[in-house]
């Protein structure tokens, strides 16, 4: 059977670790983004390209066999007033590329969704998703696209952009000896790593995750105050934390979920990264891109 994947959106943070996870279980593959990767692979294939051209989405879908779209705006808080931005990013693009499929006959089609789709939390962000996966579902109901909706929950590790809460945290731990958190401290997460969220997107080719909704977030819930401290700790130094007095209205606080009668398996594993190391493997990357002056007597 032949093994050629594209992951759209392949030169950002989870999209890159995705394509270096396939290549290294096999698969050929070509990475579509709008700017060329820092981390492609020399067995790997650049295409660049806009998601809403869709004579170069076709084009670059013959001979393909899955799609991973991680495409498309992946910012929660850049969505909260661009809404026509977001339907353009997250809706039209994603048709785009299921127009494509079904025209190149792909045998599934991969989708990154969030924990918030279900919510009533995240805003447009979370609107464009939950509309882009009853696209994706009537895409399979009218033209036999399988699919497998993956919704993901707090993501941290290398290769995150300023955008990634984490690496804003350990850079203004790192660089200011003070770390200011949008919310009250006290709300939950359960932090994954990138590789490992990788790792388990890449394991739901299987046939059993044909046609369904998988949740991937870390393993055990931990309160955001916990993990300043835990940075705090690492870094060995004096770090203050401020904090709002409200919690942030587009982010949920104990669970992202409200009810819906559609509900996401979660897909775990018992080999993952400890967080610890993880949070390592951020400062050292952070701390090549600062200056000697930024990190004087600073102990990583």
């Amino acid at each position: 059977m032949s093994k050629n994947v594209i992951v759209f959106g392949g030169s950002g943070f989870l999209g890159s670790h995705v394509a270096d996870n396939l290549s290294e279980h096999g698969y050929n593959v070509t990475l579509f983004d709008i700017k060329p990767s820092p981390h492609i692979r020399s067995d790997q294939t650049m295409i660049v390209g806009d998601i809403l051209d869709s004579d170069k989405v076709n084009n670059s879908l013959k001979n393909q066999n899955f799609i991973f779209h991680f495409a498309g705006l992946s910012d929660l808080e850049k969505g909260i007033d661009q809404p026509l931005e977001v339907v353009n990013q997250n809706i039209l693009g994603t048709i785009n590329l299921l127009n494509g499929a079904v025209k190149n006959n792909i045998q599934r089609f991969v989708f990154a969704s969030t924990i918030y789709v279900y919510s009533r939390l995240g805003g447009f962000y979370r609107c464009s998703k939950q509309a882009t996966e009853l696209f994706i579902e009537e895409f399979k109901n009218c033209y036999g696209l399988d699919y497998t909706v993956l919704r993901y929950g707090s993501l941290y590790g290398t290769r995150a952009d300023d955008s990634n809460g984490i690496r804003n945290y350990l850079l203004q731990g790192l660089r200011d000896g003070k770390i200011t958190f949008p919310g009250t401290g006290d709300e939950m997460r359960e932090y994954i790593n990138v590789k490992d969220a990788a790792r388990l997107t890449v394991d739901i080719l299987s046939p059993e995750y044909t046609n369904q909704h998988i949740v991937i977030t870390g393993h055990y819930p931990m309160k955001t105050r916990d993990m300043l401290e835990m940075i705090k700790e690492m870094l060995k130094k004096d770090i203050t934390f401020e904090f709002s007095i409200t919690q942030h209205n587009a982010h949920y606080n104990l669970t992202p979920y409200s009810f819906t009668p559609k509900v996401g398996a979660k897909l775990v594993s018992n080999l993952y990264v400890d967080m610890g190391q993880g949070f390592l493997e951020c400062l050292q990357e952070l701390s090549q891109d600062l200056t000697p002056h930024e990190t004087t007597d600073k102990k990583v």
